[in-house]
């Protein structure tokens, strides 16, 4: 039975290999084990964004009260410190410390931050909604110290993401880096659906008491997850000591000096106007199926789930296609060539009043945003030298949330103000919207012509033996 089971592992090992899109991402360096573990704080990133975007969302509207409109600032505060991204990773590249480490004591300040402000907004939230003795405080206050704690964790979720992102890149080779970033988005996948259905349980029966546990109880595992994904990770001597003579670079220099790189500016247009395209519908497709086809609750949740399904085998493909050599803008282009017919399957399911239709759009929405990530932020990773790595993917973090939180708001204003000069018409605001998102990825398509290098099946030469 032993060598039956032996047998049966490494058939199973060799299938992983072969046909899972991470499998070949590990070394004999780092292997698939310690990628897994550093992956961890992209778990907790997608447990942090479910529970503000999605629970505490719902919780401060419907639960505690706090009106629609304040609710959506304290969701767009964690925004602020996006633009800094690209400084963040600036200092992660250029840290010195006697311990030696250039990463991990940003990822630590990162993670300090982000429990920090989630120890604080249980209370903070219980002020700002007035509720048992906190009736009596000012309404300043809870709005001042809810702020803070949606700040906090906004300033240590952007940090940990930039600088985890430039630690995972600074250990593997530039082959295996497309599989590595397949590996940390489906981790931020896994940590979103896992992290929602336990917070789902855990707020059936909802109480003031058990809000503050389970906001507090995720800042907790913020720490311990956290703590265990760059344990060991980063070693030491990396960073020059603080004594050494020679002067770093300022922010200013090394900015002007990417900025000076191959394409630099249309690369991080090309991420904006795609992302902003792939982010307007965010908050429209739920309500656009059902005010306009009908569908009810139940069936409106499943689309969250499609589109995430989407996105997943949009990652994994991206992944293994990537790591064959095919150009990585070339990948995006497509991720944004799928887009079109997916909000055109959108904008058709009105008319013909099919929600197949709906649904296979969602799903391919998230299938071609997938691919458009994963393209870019790969080619972001393949394009920045060794100093600039944590300052690149700054940039394209940077870019990528800002124009993120902007297309959610300005696809519900547009929505809104639509809605307002036509009361009685509910279709023409959503269609106004995606046929918006059509045009700026075609605009995004025609962005990217010029940052496809050579023919679709050409390989890199410092990728050509994986094949």
């Amino acid at each position: 039975m032993n060598r039956i089971s032996q047998s049966m592992m490494r058939a199973w090992a060799g299938l992983g290999t072969k046909y899972l899109p991470f499998a070949d991402a590990a070394t004999e360096d780092v292997p698939l084990s310690r990628l897994l573990r550093l992956s961890l704080f992209q778990v907790c990133a997608g447990m942090t964004l479910v529970l503000l975007v999605g629970t505490l969302n719902r919780v401060m509207i419907v639960e505690l009260g706090v009106p629609a409109s304040l609710v959506a600032v304290m969701l767009a505060l964690p925004l602020v410190a996006a633009p800094f991204r690209a400084l963040i990773g600036f200092k992660s590249d250029t840290h010195r410390s006697e311990l030696g480490w250039k990463r991990v004591p940003y990822i630590y300040k990162g993670t300090m931050l982000q429990f920090g402000g989630l120890a604080i907004m249980p209370f903070a939230l219980l002020v700002l909604a007035r509720q048992g003795h906190a009736a009596e405080v000012p309404p300043l206050v809870g709005q001042l110290a809810a702020g803070l704690a949606f700040l906090l964790v906004g300033a240590g979720l952007n940090i940990t993401q930039t600088v985890g992102l430039a630690l995972a890149t600074d250990l593997t080779p530039p082959e295996k880096q497309p599989n590595v970033v397949g590996l940390m988005y489906v981790s931020l996948l896994a940590g979103s659906i896992i992290s929602a259905l336990i917070f789902g349980a855990l707020l059936a029966n909802f109480s003031n008491g058990r809000l503050v546990q389970v906001i507090q109880g995720a800042g907790v595992a913020t720490l311990v997850l956290n703590g265990i994904a760059v344990w060991k990770q980063e070693a030491r001597g990396r960073a020059k000591p603080r004594h050494a003579t020679a002067p770093d670079p300022t922010f200013q220099e090394s900015w002007s000096s990417f900025m000076a790189g191959d394409r630099a500016l249309a690369r991080l247009i090309a991420v904006g106007v795609g992302t902003l395209a792939f982010s307007m519908q965010d908050v429209m497709l739920e309500p656009y199926g059902g005010q306009v086809l009908g569908l009810a609750v139940s069936r409106t949740t499943l689309l969250t789930a499609a589109m995430a399904a989407g996105g997943l085998i949009g990652f994994s493909l991206a992944s293994y296609v990537l790591s064959r050599g095919f150009d990585a803008f070339r990948m995006a282009s497509l991720g944004a060539m799928v887009g079109v017919p997916a909000f055109l399957m959108i904008i058709l399911a009105a008319p013909l009043m099919s929600p197949v239709l709906f649904g296979l759009g969602t799903f391919l929405i998230g299938f071609g945003a997938g691919l458009f990530g994963h393209g870019t932020l790969t080619a972001t990773m393949n394009s920045a030298p060794p100093e600039q790595r944590g300052l690149a993917l700054g940039a394209w973090g940077a870019v990528q949330a800002t124009a993120a939180g902007i297309g959610v708001a300005l696809g519900g204003v547009i929505r809104d103000t639509l809605s307002s000069l036509e009361p009685g018409s509910v279709l023409t605001p959503y269609l106004s919207v995606y046929i918006l998102e059509v045009i700026l990825l075609i605009a995004a398509i025609v962005t990217m012509t010029a940052l496809i290098r050579g023919p679709a099946g050409a390989v890199p030469a410092n990728t050509a033996h994986i094949r």
